[in-house]
């Protein structure tokens, strides 16, 4: 991509929007990585992957974890985990696991979606988890976890919805899962910590790779016996890895280092949202800027390709149709928020 950039040396500094996945390590995180102390963690043998384990399942507050490659591989082994052939899990329309993960549990695991609508912040409604259970009948699937997620396209969720909700699944014998990718992103941004906000829930995937800067790695925590069972599943996917510490070792940097500058990527996404709403064409719901991601529309275009003329000024974009996402994170600064204000300006003028 960069050698095709018209006019733009490859040294400059380049602006990517399009998710916090694209941040590159740290001069820090590379060398803890060069530095980690290393062994066969298929065989249980590696230090680090260990220490990134432990460090995890305290912060969750859940009994251990188990290091994996991905937030989709760590979903994936979470519902084989609690769910078995024919049976379901109760999701949320939009939900990573449900629309961005292949449909894996389907494919891979027999296992069934059911997906609820959520309401406008995200949540699902208590009384619509009760009325999906399904009955104990031969011609239904068998309910057997419920999923959420938090944070949901950038919004904090509502502790209050997530333990009515966590109440109702207990209620009717479900277990509860929950998709964490940026679970230290609502942290940070009410001021309560993991821990708290995933007490009431069973299991939990924490992404290493979003804000906090990983390069890979996501942790999935529950259970002791979940996770044996959980360790065993991820060697079935494939999910095995050796000196896998020297991925770890980028984690726990990240845990160091990487939690509370979370704080910066919610205020670049405030300030840049609140400068881009000023722009004739641009529409943004401030109440929905909570954390890292801004979400917009464009009521109008200006003329050609929008991605290639932000391109073309240093900054990869998606292209709005006619809705969009930036996401903020550790490789964006308060000085780019100009740059970017100024391009969308330039296209819509």
């Amino acid at each position: 991509m960069y050698a095709t950039l018209p006019k733009l040396a490859v040294s400059n500094h380049l602006i990517d929007l399009r998710s916090d996945t694209v941040s590159r390590p740290s001069k820090g995180m590379r060398e803890a990585m060069a530095s980690a102390d290393v062994g066969d963690d298929v065989y249980g043998d590696d230090p680090t992957v260990t220490a990134l384990e432990e460090q995890v399942a305290d912060l969750l507050g859940k009994e251990e974890a188990l290091f994996v490659a991905s937030g989709t591989q760590s979903n994936l082994i979470a519902l084989l985990s609690h769910c078995g052939r024919g049976e379901e899990y109760i999701g949320g329309v939009g939900y990573h696991i449900a629309k961005y993960e292949a449909g894996g549990a389907a494919v891979l695991g027999g296992i069934s979606p059911r997906h609820l609508t959520p309401d406008e912040s995200g949540a699902l409604v208590p009384e619509e988890i009760e009325a999906a259970v399904q009955p104990d009948d031969p011609h239904f699937a068998i309910s057997r976890l419920l999923c959420l997620e938090n944070t949901f396209n950038g919004r904090v969720q509502d502790q209050a919805k997530i333990e009515a909700a966590c109440a109702v699944a207990r209620d009717n014998g479900l277990s509860i899962h929950i998709d964490g990718a940026r679970l230290l992103n609502a942290a940070v941004a009410i001021g309560r910590s993991a821990q708290e906000l995933v007490a009431p829930v069973d299991t939990v995937s924490l992404c290493l790779s979003k804000g906090l800067g990983a390069p890979v790695g996501s942790v999935l925590a529950g259970p002791k016996d979940f996770i044996a069972k959980a360790r065993r599943n991820r060697k079935m996917v494939g999910g095995g890895l050796r000196q896998s510490g020297v991925l770890a070792a980028c984690g726990l940097y990240a845990l160091h280092n990487n939690v509370e500058r979370l704080a910066d990527d919610h205020a670049n996404a405030r300030a840049m949202a609140q400068k881009l709403t000023e722009i004739d064409g641009v529409e943004i719901d401030m109440n929905s800027v909570q954390t890292n991601m801004i979400w917009l529309r464009l009521s109008k275009r200006g003329e050609g390709s929008f991605s290639t003329y932000m391109l073309e000024r240093g900054i990869i974009i998606g292209e709005p149709d006619p809705g969009m996402r930036l996401v903020c994170h550790l490789d964006f600064s308060a000085d780019d928020i100009d740059k970017v204000v100024d391009g969308f300006a330039g296209w819509l003028r």
